[in-house]
């Protein structure tokens, strides 16, 4: 059990990196007390609820909320709120 444990932070810390990688762009905001609250809110609550604090899209707010099921999108969704970014993909739009 422990190994299972193990392997399985081993694997959401390796692939809490993979967002990065999609080549998703958007506009950066900056990190203020509201985006690292907004933050907190999505790793530790639910995904979705840092971008509806930070004033995001409907659009946005849902497809993080329900991509927050997977697990590992938690961290995305926590690095997202924090540095409050705009756009993304959606609709084939980068």
């Amino acid at each position: 059990m422990k190994k299972f444990f193990v392997l399985l932070v081993l694997a959401m810390i390796l692939t809490s990196f993979m967002p990065t990688f999609a080549g998703t762009h958007g506009k950066d905001g900056k990190i203020t007390g509201k985006s690292v609250g907004a933050s907190l809110c999505s790793l530790l609550v639910w995904p979705g609820i840092g971008q509806a604090i930070n004033g995001q899209t409907t659009e946005k707010n849902v497809t993080h909320a329900v991509l927050g099921l997977t697990g590992v999108f938690r961290f995305w969704s926590f690095y997202d709120a924090l540095i409050d970014r705009d756009g993304g993909v959606w609709h084939n739009r980068i």
